[in-house]
């Protein structure tokens, strides 16, 4: 009997966000167990919703989304992404710079693919969100991973960056405002990596889905404003995050840089664009109403990113929480939706922490990712989200001292 296997391309692609942790999950709420899901960063099932205009704005245009757009998106939508861009990071774009995509897990996939070669390294942040890493495994590159500096706030090291450019290298990545982390790189840090791709002919791709997202005296820098007219920058974007809009799929890459010596990769993405068809109609909809045309901060959905707004009290409550548990350190996170403790493995008895989320999730129905699963390269990290009331991180916070407490006693 023929046996059917999967691609060999797929050997090294891992997505652990919604791997066996996920399906273990699920078996046990099938068994009539409340499983709380600190896994994904999904705002509605916990209370965020989107904006009455932006959900109406689909409403009102489904008629119309019953029709194929652009290939690259409906031109409205796209000229706003570009007036976006041009408020925010005074970059000098034009509708014809962005391409609409469905969220910027599929631009990911798509810029990947048109851009490297088989045995091409594309240089990855430790950690990362994992479809980068999975991305470039994908088309054939290697992905060579560099280390963000947990001490300096979890900026990258620019100094194991360079380290880690070879002749083969083709782009360097970063994650600002960072999954899994939740930290907000400084100026130097950014300009710095802009100068490292300037250097060594690079294509920076600044994933920037949580731009919106910072808090307290942090500051988001766009890589585009550092690249500038010399160094090709791809910026990825979308509403999934601070617009509450997940499941529209409304994400975008803008380019910007020398274009003119980029007509052959742009032809690719334009190509790959086709070939998909068009993305997901309906959801551009929301993008025109959700950014806006106003200025700075006019856009900004209340209640989530204001100084006194429930997100930023929740990620500091978790932060303290997490501190306050022997054996667990926390650095606070300063943008996005998560946080990225420290465990003393040695003191918990941690050698898989797959194994460990998974005893986690089976012991006390909590289920969060393990730190491996963002290609950090050791297991004494976790990523937990953010984005339950207080009480309710309270209580989980909770529940996880009371098990790391009984995994202490155990290994002693």
């Amino acid at each position: 009997m023929t046996t059917y296997r999967q691609s060999d391309r797929l050997r090294d692609v891992r997505y652990d966000v919604r791997g066996p942790i996920l399906t273990e999950a699920m078996r046990l709420e099938r068994e009539g167990h409340d499983v709380l899901r600190l896994n994904l960063g999904n705002l509605r099932p916990f209370g965020l919703d989107a904006r009455d205009e932006i959900v109406g704005a689909v409403a009102a245009n489904l008629g119309a989304a019953q029709a194929y757009s652009d290939s690259r998106g409906i031109p409205s939508a796209r000229e706003a992404v570009a007036g976006h861009y041009r408020r925010r990071a005074g970059l000098d774009i034009s509708a014809e710079d962005v391409f609409l995509g469905n969220g910027v897990s599929e631009l990911i996939t798509l810029t990947l693919q048109a851009l490297v070669n088989p045995g091409d390294e594309i240089l990855v942040p430790a950690p990362d969100y994992p479809t980068w890493t999975g991305a470039v495994n994908l088309t054939g590159g290697v992905p060579v991973h560099y280390l963000a500096d947990e001490a300096n706030g979890w900026n990258p090291s620019l100094e194991d960056i360079e380290s880690k450019v070879t002749p083969r290298t083709t782009a360097l990545v970063l994650i600002n405002p960072n999954n899994p982390t939740g930290a907000v790189y400084s100026a130097e840090t950014v300009r710095g990596m802009a100068d490292i791709a300037r250097r060594h002919g690079l294509v920076l791709l600044s994933d920037e889905i949580y731009e919106e997202l910072v808090f307290g005296e942090a500051r988001h820098h766009y890589a585009a404003a550092a690249a500038g007219d010399d160094v090709l920058c791809l910026t990825f974007g979308g509403l999934s995050k601070a617009y509450r809009v997940c499941g529209y799929r409304a994400g975008w890459v803008v380019t910007t840089g020398p274009l003119d010596r980029a007509g052959d990769l742009l032809e690719g993405i334009t190509l790959l664009s086709n070939m998909r068809v068009c993305p997901n109609v309906a959801g551009q909809h929301a993008i025109e109403t959700a950014l806006g045309a106003g200025s700075p901060g006019s856009s900004l959905p209340a209640g989530i990113v204001d100084p006194d707004g429930r997100l930023e009290k929740q990620l500091a409550l978790t932060a303290d929480a997490l501190n306050a548990i022997p054996g667990v350190s926390c650095v606070a996170p300063r943008g996005a939706l998560y946080c990225f403790p420290r465990l003393d493995v040695e003191e918990f008895g941690i050698v898989d922490d797959e194994e460990f989320v998974l005893d986690l999730l089976r012991t006390e129905h909590i289920l969060v990712t393990h730190g491996t699963g963002f290609n950090w390269p050791a297991p004494d990290h976790f990523r937990i989200v953010c984005l339950p009331d207080a009480a309710v991180l309270e209580r989980a916070v909770s529940s996880i001292g009371d098990f790391l407490e009984r995994r202490r006693r155990r290994a002693a």
